[in-house]
């Protein structure tokens, strides 16, 4: 397996432009044919005002949660989650959508990062077509 990955890096790097253009490419491995397709993958990181009351926090948080829920319900939020013990690292989204900005503007609208409790930053990541967690 770490060979395929490693596999998919070099390949990666060392592709054109042109093909990073695109949302999605075939790749021969083998017998096997992989669609590999990019993917937005977004870090949410501590933002800069974390003192809010502890009922606030609360209510932020459970906008957070619709807000995340409402976006995986329209099929352009793939995955999330939180990361335990990550200190500043609070969680990761992960986004089937054309653009970074599509991203960041789907998420700008989350109250957890308009009150300031958690800042974003995104950048692309490619993946196997269809990929699932156990």
């Amino acid at each position: 397996m770490i060979y395929r990955i490693l596999f998919v890096l070099i390949l990666l790097l060392g592709m054109n432009q042109e093909v990073f253009s695109q949302r999605e490419f075939k790749m021969q491995e083998g017998d096997t044919t992989y669609v590999m397709k990019r993917y937005v993958f977004m870090l949410l990181n501590e933002g800069p005002k974390r003192d809010h009351d502890s009922i606030t926090a609360v209510k932020i948080q459970e906008g957070h949660m619709n807000h995340l829920n409402a976006m995986a319900k329209t099929g352009k939020l793939a995955i999330a989650g939180p990361f335990q013990n990550g200190g500043k690292y609070r969680g990761i989204l992960i986004f089937d959508v054309d653009s970074i900005s599509e991203a960041i503007r789907l998420e700008s609208a989350d109250p957890a990062i308009l009150s300031g409790r958690l800042e974003m930053e995104a950048i692309y990541w490619w993946a196997a077509k269809g990929s699932k967690l156990p």
